[in-house]
């Protein structure tokens, strides 16, 4: 599949059994939009504990040139306030990027409005409401980013994990999981919460570790 093909084609590729929409807003079969699932780079994890959220995820030089870049100043974790934070768990990071700077200045507006900080499960639903709307377009493409939203609310003093995926569906985890080895992560995470739903501060830094052991 090839991610900018003509608008009014479909491919059936060889004794293909499955047809498969090329257009780039269009959802397949599983209701996924496939096109963007091709983005899947590294691998994050989030872990919510009983007083604390921890989020990792991988820094990786692929390319030859990369080896020359300082990894300390690559980073997929952007601050929003002093309460938030947005983590690219996977996707284009200028789209990254540019989606923090906007929820940036949205929970600013929202706490000058409001007079009180943002949480992360606002954020996460402002953030899905956006990228909904990209999908609607025949001319524009989705977000390619699956965003990872971590924050301690103001009020309730909680921590809180939400994802949002590029089709604008947002949820809430005690644990999570995106990108290339999401699935083998998150096999991980059920296992070590199932009994211990409540992890305390280290016990949620010792399962975000060994997530990538």
């Amino acid at each position: 599949m090839h991610v900018g093909a003509s608008s009014g084609r479909s491919d059936r590729g060889a004794g293909a059994s499955v047809f498969v929409d090329r257009r780039v807003t269009v959802f397949s079969a599983n209701g996924r939009l496939d096109q963007v699932g091709e983005l899947a780079g590294v691998t994050s994890v989030g872990v919510r504990g009983a007083d604390s959220v921890y989020v990792v995820d991988q820094r990786k030089a692929s390319a030859p040139k990369d080896k020359l870049l300082d990894m300390t100043s690559v980073s997929r974790l952007f601050p929003i306030t002093e309460w938030l934070g947005l983590l690219l768990a996977t996707g284009i990071r200028g789209e990254g990027r540019a989606l923090a700077h906007e929820a940036t200045n949205q929970a600013g507006k929202f706490c000058s409005k409001l007079g009180y900080e943002m949480s992360a499960d606002v954020l996460a639903q402002w953030i899905a409401d956006r990228t909904k709307i990209w999908t609607q377009y025949g001319a524009k493409r989705p977000s390619g980013v699956v965003a990872m939203i971590l924050g301690i609310d103001e009020e309730k003093e909680t921590p809180q994990l939400s994802t949002c995926d590029p089709a604008g569906y947002f949820l809430s985890h005690k644990a999570a999981s995106a990108g290339q080895r999401d699935r083998e992560a998150v096999n991980f995470l059920e296992k070590k919460t199932k009994n211990n739903p409540s992890l305390s501060f280290q016990e949620t830094v010792q399962v975000r570790v060994f997530s990538f052991i």
